[in-house]
């Protein structure tokens, strides 16, 4: 069986082979959010079946595809679905996509999820833009043997969602009349939802959105010296001491509407980068 790290560099070959110049920026969408990608001029689109050693997306609402494209004359990698921890996979299988992304030079990442609010201030829609996380799936990617080229095995987390980036994605929300905040992103295994008492414990321990994502693709992509821009849509925002029940379909249909505005929000930065 070939390694992990030939698996990846087979992967970004593939990619590469059908790239008309490299990508400098690349997009992971979340939770039916594959619509917030629809700015990009795309010139080739991979399934994730056909690419080397790539995971299969079981989640609904997630495309299970893979775009190249142009977005403001930036050459650009858009991803519609994501791989989780629930799924079953290993933390290595959920960011094989950032270090695919690292194989192929790319500098600057935008990872979108869709979120629960943990903010009472927050509405469904909102956009999030994160300024920090924390790690609550007993899990990371960067377990096991060091491997050099990927980038220290000690990683410094201090400044993981690049403030430069987020600043830019509060001011181009606010300037396009998007309702934008940011905050804290709480990060767990899932697949179960949260109970009113998770609910009460994260924000009492700082949270402001909760989901089930995006926490190892960002220390991969920090590994990998990458700027990070994190961006969450909030679906539903809780309340502990009125809880109602979550409704998947519901969430989705939040998400799908918000990504409308995701879209611009990430066609306007790109712009500005």
């Amino acid at each position: 069986m070939k390694s992990y790290q030939n698996q990846v560099a087979e992967a970004a070959a593939f990619i590469h082979d059908q790239c008309t110049q490299p990508p400098e920026v690349g997009i992971l969408t979340g939770t039916g959010l594959g619509g917030s990608v629809n700015s990009v001029e795309v010139s080739t689109t991979i399934s994730y079946n056909d690419i080397p050693h790539f995971p299969e997306t079981t989640v609904i609402s997630h495309l299970g595809q893979l775009n190249l494209g142009r977005l403001h004359q930036k050459p650009v990698l858009a991803m519609q679905g994501r791989f989780h921890l629930y799924e079953g996979y290993a933390p290595k299988q959920v960011v094989f996509p950032i270090r695919v992304m690292q194989q192929l030079g790319i500098k600057t990442v935008i990872i979108s999820n869709a979120s629960g609010g943990l903010n009472p201030h927050y509405r469904p829609g909102d956009i999030m833009v994160i300024a920090d996380h924390i790690n609550l799936t007993g899990q990371n990617p960067l377990i096991g043997p060091n491997i050099d080229y990927w980038g220290e095995r000690f990683v410094d987390m201090h400044k993981a969602y690049d403030s430069n980036l987020a600043d830019l994605a509060l001011k181009t929300g606010l300037k396009n009349n998007l309702r934008v905040v940011k905050g804290v992103y709480a990060g767990l295994l899932g697949p179960s939802l949260e109970t009113p008492a998770e609910v009460r414990y994260l924000q009492t321990i700082g949270a402001d959105a909760v989901g089930f994502s995006t926490v190892m693709e960002v220390i991969a992509a920090v590994q990998a010296g990458m700027r990070v821009l994190g961006l969450s849509i909030v679906t539903n925002v809780h309340d502990p001491q009125n809880p109602a029940p979550a409704v998947v379909k519901e969430i989705i249909a939040v998400a799908n509407k918000a990504a409308l505005g995701l879209d611009v929000l990430i066609n306007r930065i790109n712009a500005q980068m």
